[in-house]
């Protein structure tokens, strides 16, 4: 691993997003860039920073020990860091977005390629750009995880719902709703009982069957608030739909900033596909 150095004055930075979720994405390949959380919440700040849902450190497998046993794998890590400045096990708008700005910087060609997370390895998909279109970003989620823990409630805003835990690498809680305007401001984190369920925080979504493999919901995101997308969610909401008896299919899932698509395979295995653009770069004093 290259040893650490002091940061550079001025950090370049590429911002992106997925379906309304945005990221920072700052390019340290040789990891020399000491990030601490404190850097992360600033620079995620939407008044005094840049701006974000997460920050992505690109950097290279074999420079950092978190990813090293990864490196004769993949020649690339996803770092992600939720907005509060606590490190995240995956984010599947996150992966698509860093996949997108690696062939944009010229680092890799389209196509197929695999990423290391802290969930372990991702094989994704980056289609060939158009004149006006960045070109769809598909990701392979692997096998949801459920049920898990029993007796799981969400209350937020005048309500209560019975949820189901789904792991895609991250923990979410599932609360099926009538109606999404019910769990009302969803900035500070819905209460989730039984308190000891998720000791390290959860991500939680209220989903609306809008019909046969059409789904609508809203995401507070653990670390982060009320985003207006979340992939693993999107995910996380199919699976706890496929729990429930619904077919294995192609699944559109409906969110405030957009709309992405999840292919529940009949192996249990899902695939996550939307946009996924870089649309601003510059440099930042950390």
């Amino acid at each position: 691993m290259s040893a650490r150095v002091a940061r550079p004055a001025q950090q370049p930075f590429a911002k992106g997003h997925g379906a309304g979720n945005d990221f920072i994405v700052l390019p340290d390949p040789d990891g020399r860039l000491t990030l601490s959380a404190a850097d992360v919440v600033s620079l995620c700040d939407r008044r005094t920073g840049i701006g974000a849902d997460g920050v992505l450190r690109a950097v290279r497998s074999a420079a950092d020990p978190e990813a090293a046993a990864m490196a004769s794998d993949t020649e690339w890590f996803m770092d992600y860091r939720n907005a509060d400045g606590t490190p995240g096990q995956m984010c599947g708008n996150g992966i698509r977005v860093l996949a997108r700005y690696l062939v944009d910087a010229g680092h890799i060609q389209p196509g197929t390629l695999t990423l290391a997370t802290r969930s372990g390895l991702r094989t994704v998909h980056v289609a060939h750009r158009t004149a006006d279109y960045d070109g769809p970003v598909t990701v392979d989620m692997g096998r949801p995880r459920l049920p898990g823990p029993p007796g799981i409630t969400v209350s937020a805003g005048a309500h209560s719902w019975p949820a189901l835990h789904v792991d895609m690498g991250n923990p979410h809680a599932v609360a099926f709703v009538d109606d999404l305007r019910h769990p009302g401001d969803l900035s500070s984190p819905p209460n989730v009982t039984p308190p000891d369920a998720y000791p390290h925080g959860v991500t939680v979504e209220f989903v609306v069957r809008r019909g046969p493999y059409d789904l609508a919901l809203r995401v507070h995101e653990r670390g982060v608030g009320e985003t207006r997308a979340c992939g693993t969610g999107a995910c996380a909401a199919v699976a706890a739909t496929l729990h429930t008896g619904a077919p294995a299919g192609i699944y559109t899932v409906g969110m405030p900033g957009g709309q992405l698509r999840v292919d529940a395979l009949a192996d249990g295995s899902m695939e996550l596909t939307g946009p996924a653009a870089i649309v601003a770069s510059g440099t930042v004093r950390l």
